[in-house]
């Protein structure tokens, strides 16, 4: 049969070609059986018409009586047969052949691809990507050897090329023109796309998607121009928000000494500064300290100023000394800091938070279902016994690192039911189900597509375009135009988004001011915020950062 005819068209063929046989083979059998057990002789045509009749179940006529045994079960097994066959033909043969005949073709070959973004294969690891491109009217085309899944893609609108490299390398036709490729195979088929763009003769960047990292330098010997592996940036990612000594809180807090201090506190429904505004708590009057911000559904949102609520259930980040941020504890509770942190999943994930915890030098205890070397509580992490052995109730954090987003989700509202108090981070492999996460009671989920569309786009588009988490700092800066100023009356928090959380002068540290407190020309400020508000304080201020002292 060619090679050339599709698969439905070949299931057709066999059909039409097997239905005269079974029509002959039950019409001889038919013959046979009339004249042998019942004496009652039939011709060839009687038994086919006899076996088209029962095979397409439009009955007999009169040649509907059989007395021998043999016979009659003989036109039982065919009646069920013609049944099946029924029901079989339509669904299996006829139905794919018509919708092969009227659906849309794919597209074999490559566009035009100047100024376009080639991927290779499809996956969660694009997703984000995909919505930046698409943000910033970027055109791509999506090169898929998985028919289904090339379809679904075209019907969300996405331009699709069908093809297996391997089998037709002319479908990288034109790729020389593209903007550049993404890769998202496995290590060996990226290695192959990489090695065949090349081949064909285009010159630019191809960035890689790869699962091991000692596939790094072989891609980049065949001519990759970077090589990324997601899940363990991901697993980075996730230890660095569990332990502050991966990735410190605020960094350079620890510039104001021993008498500041930076704590977070969980606003539950029921504390008496849930729903509020700053304006109305009067924080640093009241309490002598500033909100820096809170983390809420994930996102930092810095306190923009006294019309900022605070929203029951966000981490409420807070600067001032000791003895005040204790007095705010009886407002809402502290995060517990203290403790293992736990890591369920030892997958690929897993293994690199265990792995960076460890080597950061925090005591880890890990949950998996197969007993393995590096697992320390063998069980299901949806069970309550499996928790208790692991004293999550004990831990300063949980880390949910399980492969499957459906089973984190439903992991998310378990460890949430059995510890309210517990900061909760989870892993997710497509970016739509983060939402779900935090609807589920995590306080920090990432994707794995976000960590690549993160990476991709910094090199595709020359921004940050997707954030993973905003990190705080504290900067010492000089006083600039706010000189003569009071720290917390110069509209700083509303002009830039930073604040201003203490001021040394002469060797001394404040961060409590009276009302005739000002700033003096040659006062160190100490300004915490985002990366981006303590850009814009310097320009708004005309302030430069000021040297640590010795």
């Amino acid at each position: 049969m060619p090679a050339h005819i599709s698969r439905s068209s070949r299931r057709l063929l066999v059909l039409l070609a097997s239905l005269p046989a079974a029509v002959l083979l039950l019409g001889t059998l038919y013959m046979l059986g009339s004249t042998y057990l019942e004496h009652s002789p039939r011709g060839l045509w009687q038994g086919m018409e006899w076996a088209a009749e029962t095979l397409t179940t439009t009955g007999y006529g009169a040649d509907a009586r059989w007395h021998s045994s043999l016979m009659t079960l003989f036109v039982i097994v065919a009646q069920f047969l013609g049944l099946f066959l029924v029901f079989m033909i339509f669904p299996v043969y006829v139905l794919p052949y018509f919708e092969e005949r009227f659906e849309s073709r794919l597209p074999r070959a490559l566009p035009e691809m100047g100024g376009r973004v080639l991927f290779y294969r499809y996956g969660p690891a694009v997703d984000s990507l995909i919505e930046e491109l698409q943000r910033v009217r970027v055109p791509f085309v999506v090169l898929e050897e998985e028919e289904a899944l090339a379809r679904s893609l075209r019907e969300r609108g996405y331009e699709v090329v069908y093809g297996c490299i391997g089998e037709d390398p002319a479908v990288l036709a034109g790729v020389e023109s593209a903007r550049a490729l993404v890769t998202n195979a496995d290590d060996h088929a990226d290695a192959s796309f990489i090695m065949m763009a090349r081949e064909q003769g285009y010159p630019g960047e191809i960035y890689a998607l790869a699962e091991n990292p000692l596939h790094r330098a072989p891609m980049m010997r065949v001519g990759a121009t970077a090589v990324y592996t997601p899940s363990h940036i991901l697993g980075a990612a996730l230890a660095a928000r569990a332990s502050a000594r991966i990735s410190p809180r605020v960094e350079g807090l620890q510039q104001l000494g021993e008498r500041v201090g930076m704590a977070d506190f969980r606003v539950y429904r029921d504390s008496p500064l849930a729903g509020r505004r700053l304006g109305e708590l009067g924080m640093r009057r009241n309490h002598g300290v500033t909100v820096i911000g809170q983390w809420h559904g994930g996102h930092f949102e810095t306190a923009a100023g006294p019309e900022t609520r605070i929203e029951a259930g966000g981490i409420l980040v807070t600067v001032g000394a000791h003895d005040n941020l204790t007095k705010v504890e009886r407002l809402a509770a502290p995060i517990h800091r203290a403790g293992p942190i736990i890591v369920a999943g030892y997958g690929t994930v897993g293994r690199k938070v265990a792995e960076m915890l460890r080597d950061a030098g925090e005591t880890t205890i890990v949950i998996d279902e197969r007993p393995e070397s590096g697992v320390d509580v063998v069980g299901n992490v949806l069970e309550h016994d499996t928790l208790e052995r692991a004293r999550v109730r004990e831990a300063s954090a949980v880390v949910l690192a399980l492969s499957n987003d459906s089973a984190g989700v439903f992991a998310t509202a378990v460890v949430r039911d059995y510890a309210p108090e517990m900061p909760l981070i989870a892993r997710v492999n497509r970016a739509p189900n983060v939402a779900r996460l935090y609807q589920a009671g995590a306080d920090f989920a990432l994707s794995v597509g976000q960590v690549a569309g993160q990476i991709l786009a910094y090199h595709l588009l020359g921004e940050h375009a997707v954030a993973v988490e905003q990190r705080l700092k504290c900067a010492r800066m000089g006083a600039g135009t706010m000189a003569g100023l009071h720290p917390w009356r110069a509209q700083v928090r509303e002009r830039t988004g930073a604040a201003v959380v203490a001021v040394e002068r002469d060797k001394n540290v404040y961060v409590e001011f009276d009302d005739d407190f000002r700033v003096g020309p040659d006062d160190v400020l100490f300004v915490c915020g985002t990366g981006t508000s303590l850009d814009s304080y310097l320009r708004v201020f005309q302030a430069a950062p000021a040297e640590p002292p010795r």
